[in-house]
C-alpha cells in the first residue's frame, strides 16, 4: 500500500475524529444499535465470508477457534454493540471542578484520544469489539487486521460503515486497511501525523514488533502467560475445576491458563488427580523432576516451558515450597496479564494479591475472566499487560483522555 494511501486514511479518520467529537450520546447509540441490527442482518454474507478464511491451508490448527465465526457468535458481537450502547457515555464528564485564587474555574473534562489504530491477527470479533468501543468513545479507528481473517473482517467493516452512513455520520470513523502485507503495517505504525494511539492486540510476537518499530504511542496487550496457584489450604476439587475451565474452555485466548504451580505439602495427594483430569481434557502435560517424581509419565519441562505461552491444548507444571516461591516464580516468568491462587486461607490469598505483578489477580476463579464482557464493560480493546494510562481489560474509560477547561472573567496574571 502506497504512503500516500495510508495518509489519506489517516485524514479521512482524523477528519472523521472532529465530527464523532460533536455528536450527542443519544446519537452515538442510536448508531450503535444500528450496527448490532445491521450485524444480524447481513449474518449470511458475513459467515460466507469468514468461510473463505477457514478455507485457507495456512491458517494453524490451533487458531481456528479465533478465527471461526457462527450464528451465536455474531449474535455475541451485536450484543455487544448492545451492552456498549447501554454503558454511560464518559465523554464531557468532569473528573473533578475547582476555583483558584484568582478566580477561575478550572474543570477537568474527559475527551476522546482522536484516532486509534488497532494491529491485530486472526480475531475478526475484535473489528465489532474496538469499532463499538471507539465509535461510543468518540474516536475514529483504523483496523489492521491479519491476511487469515481479511475476508471476515472486510465484510464486518462493510456492515459497520453501511450502518454510520444510513444514520448520517461518517463513515470513515471506521476504516480498515486492506493491505495486510508487513511493509504496510511497519508504515502504520509511524503514521504520527494522524494516528493518536496504536493497539495491538495478538502475539507476543506481533506485540513485541509494534513496541519495536512503532513511532505512534503504544498501549501494549496482551500475551498471557497465566498461572493457577495450588495453595496447601486449597479446596482441590475446586482448583481442578478451576483450572480445568482455565486451560480448556478456549485454549487459544490470552486469559487462558498455561501454567499450575502447587504446593508442595498437597503435590502428592492432587497431581495424580489434576493430571488424570487435564488429560480426559485432551491436554498435553509437561512438568518438572518433582511433578514426575510424583506422576513419572509427565513429559519433562524445559526452561523454555516456564515462558512461554501455548495457546494449545498443553500445560506445563511445577511443585513450589511456599507461597512465597509461587509469587516469585509466576512474577518472573509471567506477562502480567492473570494469575490466580486457590486458597481457603484468607491471609493467603491477600498475600498473593498483593505481591502479585499482574493487571489482573484472581483469589478462587478461572483467569479467563479476565474480559471486557465479564467484567460489566460490554467488551474490551485489549488487555493491557502495562501500567501507563490503562491496566486490565479496557473498555470505555481508559479510551478518553483529558483537558482542563478554565472559564473566567477578565483575569491577567500578576
Amino acid at each position: 500500500m502506497a504512503t500516500a494511501d495510508l495518509n489519506q486514511l489517516g485524514q479521512q479518520a482524523q477528519q472523521a475524529s472532529y465530527t464523532l467529537g460533536l455528536l450527542s450520546t443519544t446519537k452515538k447509540n442510536d448508531v450503535l444499535l444500528a450496527m448490532a441490527r445491521a450485524l444480524t442482518d447481513q449474518q449470511d454474507a458475513i459467515l460466507a465470508a469468514n468461510a473463505r478464511d477457514l478455507e485457507n491451508p495456512q491458517v494453524l490448527a490451533k487458531f481456528i477457534d479465533r478465527l471461526k465465526l457462527t450464528a451465536d457468535r455474531i449474535t455475541a458481537m451485536a450484543t455487544g454493540l448492545k451492552q456498549v450502547a447501554a454503558l454511560p457515555d464518559p465523554i464531557g464528564n468532569v473528573d473533578r471542578a475547582w476555583r483558584n485564587e484568582a478566580g477561575l474555574t478550572i474543570a477537568k473534562e474527559r475527551v476522546p484520544l482522536g484516532v486509534i489504530g488497532m494491529i491485530f491477527e486472526a480475531r475478526p470479533n475484535v473489528t465489532v469489539d474496538a469499532s463499538a468501543l471507539c465509535f461510543k468513545t468518540g474516536n475514529a479507528v483504523i483496523l489492521r487486521g491479519g491476511k487469515e481473517a481479511l475476508h471476515s473482517n472486510q465484510a464486518l467493516v462493510k456492515v459497520l460503515r453501511s450502518a454510520l452512513k444510513a444514520e448520517n455520520v461518517d463513515e470513515n470513523a471506521i476504516q480498515l486497511i486492506q493491505d495486510t502485507s508487513h511493509e504496510t503495517a511497519g508504515k502504520f505504525m509511524q503514521l504520527t501525523d494522524y494516528v493518536d494511539v496504536l493497539i495491538p492486540r495478538g502475539s507476543a510476537r506481533l506485540i513485541q514488533t509494534v513496541l519495536t518499530k512503532a513511532t505512534v504511542p503504544v498501549i501494549e496487550t496482551g500475551a498471557g502467560n497465566c498461572h493457577v496457584y495450588v495453595d496447601k489450604d486449597a479446596q482441590l476439587k475446586m482448583a481442578t475445576d478451576i483450572i480445568i475451565n482455565g486451560k480448556v474452555q478456549r485454549p487459544s485466548v490470552c486469559n487462558a491458563t498455561e501454567k499450575v504451580l502447587i504446593h508442595k505439602d498437597v503435590a502428592a495427594a492432587y497431581l495424580p488427580t489434576i493430571v488424570k483430569a487435564l488429560r480426559d481434557n485432551g491436554v498435553e502435560v509437561r512438568g518438572d523432576a518433582a511433578t514426575r517424581a510424583i506422576v513419572s509419565d509427565v513429559i519433562p519441562a524445559t526452561e523454555a516451558d516456564w515462558g512461554t505461552e501455548y495457546n494449545d491444548l498443553i500445560i506445563a507444571i511445577k511443585v513450589v515450597d511456599s507461597e512465597a516461591a509461587a509469587i516469585a516464580h509466576i512474577n518472573h516468568y509471567n506477562t502480567q496479564h492473570s494469575e490466580a491462587i486457590v486458597t481457603d486461607n484468607y491471609q493467603a490469598g491477600k498475600v498473593f494479591q498483593q505481591r502479585i505483578n499482574a493487571a489482573c489477580v484472581y483469589i478462587n476463579a478461572s483467569t479467563r475472566f479476565t474480559d471486557g464482557f465479564e467484567f460489566g464493560f460490554g467488551a474490551e480493546i485489549g488487555i493491557s499487560t502495562q501500567k501507563l494510562h490503562a491496566r486490565g481489560p479496557m473498555g470505555l474509560a481508559e479510551l478518553t483522555s483529558y483537558k482542563y477547561v478554565i472559564d473566567g472573567n477578565g483575569q491577567v496574571r500578576q
